[in-house]
């Protein structure tokens, strides 16, 4: 799964590497995006700043309401369900990511595992969003069963990556075409272990619904 990336572009170049004319304005993001925090998103023609993770809404034991959970990784084989369907059908998109990152090591002394696509300063995920109450404008990542040394040396799933030449169908095409798209990238992976902490003292979640 994927709890913490990294996207080292503005709103600007975002705009440009994928060929649009639009950017909205104001947008306001950090380098490294967690979930239930703003990163960008290219959805309806234009750059768009959202909050990483779909609300899950939750209660406490008497009922109360609690702050929602921000739900930032949609499992390929989840995509038909209840809580994703509607999205993946209408509202496709795609994240500019430069590096995503795991955790590896030992519990309580994890560290950083930077993954990326060889020989490119950006890449595409395939994504989906929504409006919603609680978070407004927010996205989620597709995850898909991970392969070659991403699998074996990292983790078991990855997220959807998607060439150039996919991009419009991951955007326009029917369901069935665009869930075709969801397979693990077939080309070379840049795997970056690093010695950084995970958590850096941020809270990071981990649903994966």
């Amino acid at each position: 799964m994927c709890n913490l990336y990294r996207m080292t572009k503005n709103k600007d170049e975002v705009a440009k590497w994928f060929d649009l004319v639009d950017s909205v304005g104001g947008a306001n993001f950090a380098a490294e995006v967690y979930p239930g925090y703003p990163g960008l998103v290219v959805a309806d023609g234009a750059v768009k700043s959202m909050t990483w993770g779909f609300p899950l809404v939750m209660k406490g034991k008497n009922g109360q309401p609690l702050k929602p959970k921000p739900v930032n990784n949609a499992r390929t084989d989840k995509l038909d369900s209840f809580f994703w369907r509607h999205s993946f059908e209408q509202r496709r998109c795609l994240i500019p990511v430069s590096a995503w990152a795991e955790a590896q090591g030992p519990k309580g002394a994890k560290t950083r595992t930077w993954l990326s696509v060889l020989d490119t300063e950006l890449f595409a995920v395939a994504g989906v969003w929504r409006d919603s109450d609680e978070f407004g404008l927010c996205y989620s990542m597709v995850m898909t069963d991970s392969a070659g040394s991403a699998a074996h040396d990292v983790h078991s799933r990855m997220p959807v990556l998607l060439s150039p030449e996919q991009y419009e169908s991951w955007l326009f095409a029917a369901p069935d075409e665009a869930k075709s798209l969801c397979t693990a990238w077939p080309g070379a992976i840049a795997i970056d272990r690093t010695d950084q902490p995970w958590t850096r003292g941020v809270a990071v979640q981990k649903n994966l619904f």
